[in-house]
């Protein structure tokens, strides 16, 4: 790729140009914050100056200095050499409002179920305030910290599997001052989480088959395996996730999961099982509620 340092590139705006550019041609894929090469170019450009997304309009007929030109032209290269999702080549993302540190050791943050905790997943919640909040397969722990800003009397137990997971999700916690109510715990799921009854159970478990996960964008193939797949047809996780939520469950809690793509395959296994699917103004879709009433009914469809 040749790079234009000294060329008639000049501004920021030029350089979002050009970068878009480059994507369009390089057919890259988007869907780790973005989803288009326009935005990509535009979050690329931004992030590399440590500017906000906000910036003023003006600002983007600004001259870049040859440090700056050169640093946004790497970023262009490496995304397009190696496939990386952006978040990664910058180590920050963003979810629900706010920003953590990722690298390859866990997902890229975009989960839909960040539209339910800006909105207190009301109306589900109704009249209950979480007071223990239980975020199952938790990555960089962004559900965990993200439903602690939002429930601010909330104690968190964040559990992955993965050890590397959780040093990243440590990273995060500590980041956010959140140290004294955010715990992070290696857990296969609920095997080591302390019997108690939280008020609210979310999780974004693994739920790719094999098969979809062999058909993915190399971006997808840059993140962990561990966090996508899961065998009997991206299911086996979420099935164990409801037949045991109800045990950590208070009498009025609830359990939200996302399965994504995998929703048509879930409620063709369970037909019976009353799930409610929210609808999501921001994009996103297959994410699950169920009441713990709901779950102890269910359970004789479950074994």
């Amino acid at each position: 790729m040749q790079q234009p340092l000294n060329s008639e590139l000049l501004t920021l705006r030029d350089w979002i140009r050009w970068a878009a550019s480059q994507f369009e041609q390089a057919e890259l894929f988007y869907g780790h914050g973005t989803d288009n090469a326009l935005d990509e170019a535009y979050a690329l450009v931004i992030q590399a100056l440590s500017l906000s997304f906000d910036l003023p309009q003006t600002y983007l007929e600004s001259h870049l200095t040859m440090p700056e030109k050169e640093r946004i032209s790497e970023l262009i290269e490496q995304r397009i050499d190696t496939r990386k999702p952006l978040p990664y080549l910058l180590n920050r993302a963003w979810f629900a409002g706010l920003e953590f540190y990722v690298d390859e050791r866990v997902l890229v943050p975009r989960s839909p179920i960040s539209e339910l905790i800006e909105a207190g997943f009301q109306p589900w919640l109704g009249d209950t305030h979480p007071g223990s909040v239980l975020d199952c397969c938790t990555g960089s722990a962004c559900i965990a910290l993200a439903c602690a800003h939002a429930f601010p009397e909330a104690q968190v137990v964040a559990t992955d599997i993965s050890d590397d997971a959780l040093a990243v999700a440590q990273i995060n916690i500590d980041r956010h001052g959140m140290s004294g109510r955010v715990q992070a715990l290696v857990s296969d799921v609920f095997n080591s989480v302390p019997k108690q009854a939280f008020d609210l159970i979310v999780s974004n478990p693994p739920y790719v088959s094999a098969t979809e996960w062999q058909a993915l964008p190399e971006e997808y193939h840059q993140e962990p395996r561990l966090g996508l797949e899961a065998p009997d047809q991206g299911l086996e996780i979420v099935l164990r996730i409801l037949r045991e939520a109800h045990h950590y469950l208070s009498d009025e809690g609830l359990l939200v999961v996302e399965v994504g793509f995998s929703r048509p395959a879930l409620e063709q296994r369970l037909p019976e099982v009353p799930f409610v699917w929210p609808e999501f103004g921001h994009g996103g879709e297959g994410v699950f509620i169920l009441t713990r009433a709901q779950l102890k009914a269910s359970q004789s469809l479950l074994s």
